[in-house]
């Protein structure tokens, strides 16, 4: 028996795809590190990141658009906070399997 993916699950790939996406650089990757210490305003962010704040920019706005950060107006200034803490789960996971690839990377040279 073969199960074909419906619209409603090809949706939810999608979703997931997308969040993935935008956590595929390591910059972004470093800023939602950061974020997870605390929010932090765009000045703190350019200047924890050798670019422009144009390109500082762009990297907020891809995470925004994907759901992992939320912003708020200040005054003059932006302030970015993680929009749900538990995508820190997937950083973990992700080093379990960078341990896991190295061990086995290890076992195979021996």
């Amino acid at each position: 028996m073969t199960i074909k993916m419906d619209q409603k699950k090809q949706k939810l790939f999608e979703a997931r795809a997308k969040i993935i996406k935008a956590m595929a650089h390591p910059t972004r990757l470093f800023i939602v590190d950061e974020l997870s210490k605390g929010e932090k305003c765009v000045c703190e962010i350019t200047g924890m990141i050798d670019a422009d704040i144009s390109t500082v920019s762009k990297h907020l706005s891809v995470l925004k658009a994907s759901g992992i950060i939320q912003d708020e107006k200040r005054g003059s200034q932006v302030y970015y906070k993680l929009k749900c803490s538990c995508i820190l789960g997937f950083f973990n996971c992700v080093e379990n399997v960078i341990k896991t690839t190295a061990n086995d990377h290890k076992k195979l040279i021996r």
